[in-house]
């Protein structure tokens, strides 16, 4: 084999991982992430009141989910069905200008000096067809990682942050959110040098207060979506 053809060779080798499998350290070192901690979603943004309605369509999403947590492990994708597509739909994510993106595939990221390239597919990801970024592609709103309601939603945030970065070209920030139907980790990623994730306080779909909190952040970051 000439040099020239070695040397070729050499060039298209790269390492090709999953972002399923990624911890949250190397997700931090490859894209020089800078982790926060944050114990208020103000001044981010303003949550304002639910309406009787509201609150009790939260309760019954509430107890529909309780039955099935009772009765055992809930799957990822009952968790989609039973809790996230009422609350992002009470929330107001089902409405024009926003537009729902479920299970696609991430465009592969690849890592300078690293050799190496990412690939992954997203759960949900609500985006606003009323705002444009780089490439004429759509705004990305909130993305978010579904977990089964065993699993710790930390374990999600590697996944979250490696799909979120993608954004972080095209945009200066985005929305993520991982729950496993009973706890909701929110984080707010933001384009720097470095750039950083704000991790929120965590929500509790089970616990009264953190539930109608919950809904005010789904509703406030739609709403902030509307008015940028």
């Amino acid at each position: 084999m000439s040099v020239f053809l070695w040397l070729r060779k050499q060039e298209i080798i790269m390492t090709i991982l999953n972002a399923r499998n990624l911890s949250l350290a190397e997700v931090q070192r490859l894209f020089g992430l800078q982790k926060q901690y944050v114990d208020s979603f103000s001044p981010l943004l303003s949550l304002e009141p639910l309406t009787e309605t509201e609150q009790q369509e939260l309760i019954e999403i509430r107890d529909d989910f309780d039955r099935y947590l009772t009765a055992g492990k809930v799957s990822e994708g009952q968790v989609k069905f039973l809790v996230l597509a009422p609350l992002m739909r009470l929330a107001g994510f089902y409405r024009y200008p926003i537009e729902i993106i479920l299970e696609e595939d991430i465009a592969d990221i690849e890592v300078e000096d690293e050799d190496l390239t990412i690939k992954g597919r997203f759960d949900i990801l609500a985006v606003t067809k009323a705002k444009q970024t780089k490439g004429n592609a759509f705004f990305w709103v909130l993305l978010i990682e579904a977990k089964n309601s065993q699993i710790d939603v930390i374990t999600g945030l590697p996944q979250l942050l490696t799909y979120a970065y993608q954004s972080l070209e095209r945009q200066a920030s985005v929305w993520g959110l991982v729950t496993n139907g009973r706890s909701y980790q929110f984080v707010y990623i933001q384009q720097g040098n470095p750039s950083i994730y704000q991790i929120m306080p965590e929500l509790n779909l089970m616990e009264s207060q953190r539930m109608i909190e919950l809904l005010q952040v789904l509703k406030a970051i739609c709403q902030l979506s509307r008015s940028n």
